[in-house]
């Protein structure tokens, strides 16, 4: 391959270095600020001493949260929410991804035009919480894994990445011998890694984010995820700046330290394991999404 040492390309290299140092400062930075306050000392804190490192340096605040027991048990229920939530997910999309993805299914045509529809139109939140009651599963983890239990959208991606798979392959598995679910355990799905990573990727994200859904149809709060957990700290924080603002201020000061270097601490620990995670299937994720979309 021979390099282009023009000075148009040049200039361009430059440019496009610039611009995506720029996008990296921007992205990270709060990121960087989110940790270095929840590892910093509250008095600098309120000093606005801190920018992108401690200052003052103090795990205070993570042991404020571990030894109050709310968030550790939050955060595991978050961590079974999700993994249990993206398991369903996965094995339900797929599941129907591959029969609507051919041909030769009965009414397809139709199948797929309902599918369509629910992007558009849905029954509402009433609708959908008298049926999470009428089927006994209130207060219960089933009510935040099984109503979206398929996203459309990614239905369709999925959908679409099967098409792309030869039909070939299938035909000879038929002439050895092979069933329709053997096809799809054994030829169909340990071709679609790439999609199954990225598919995954965004219902993991999804679950690991929800805190309506648990704001709805849980009662119990040992039960609740770490972003409802997240939620009720900011509230408390708000709470004790509007009660100052009414002219009480003897509960911001008692509130306003701990509520916001806890509230920092506990939003980073909630970001940690999408970052872990996210290297290890990034070689998938592009490579998912344009076959899924492109494709077929």
């Amino acid at each position: 391959m021979v390099k282009d040492n023009s000075v148009s390309s040049i200039v361009l290299d430059v440019i496009i270095h610039i611009s995506l140092f720029f996008l990296l400062v921007v992205t990270l930075y709060p990121v960087l600020h989110v940790a270095s306050v929840s590892l910093s000392s509250p008095s600098a804190f309120e000093r606005g001493l801190v920018t992108f490192y401690p200052v003052e340096f103090t795990l205070e605040s993570y042991k404020l949260i571990w030894e109050a027991g709310t968030v550790p048990r939050a955060y595991l229920n978050t961590v079974f929410y999700t993994i249990l939530g993206t398991t369903i997910n996965l094995i339900m999309t797929a599941s129907m991804a591959y029969p609507l993805s051919r041909e030769r299914l009965p009414f397809r045509s139709f199948y797929n035009k309902i599918v369509i529809i629910t992007m558009f139109f849905s029954g509402g939140l009433i609708p959908e919480f008298l049926l999470v009651q009428n089927l006994k599963i209130y207060n219960t983890i089933w009510a935040l894994v099984l109503p979206g239990a398929i996203s459309t959208w990614n239905l369709i991606i999925m959908r679409t990445f099967f098409q792309s798979i030869p039909i070939e392959l299938e035909e000879s598995a038929y002439l050895d011998g092979a069933n329709e679910l053997i096809v799809f355990i054994r030829i169909i799905l340990p071709l679609s890694k790439a999609s199954i990573a990225t598919i995954g990727l965004f219902y993991a994200v999804s679950h690991w984010n929800s805190w309506f859904s648990a704001l709805i149809y849980l009662k119990d709060s040992n039960k609740y995820p770490l972003q409802l957990i997240l939620r009720d700290i900011i509230m408390q924080g708000q709470m004790a700046q509007e009660l100052a603002a009414q002219g009480d201020l003897s509960l911001l000061e008692k509130q306003t330290t701990n509520v916001e270097s806890i509230k920092y601490a506990t939003l980073f620990a909630s970001i940690l394991p999408m970052m872990v995670v996210y290297p290890f299937i990034q070689k998938y994720f592009v490579k998912g999404v344009m076959i899924g979309s492109l494709k077929g």
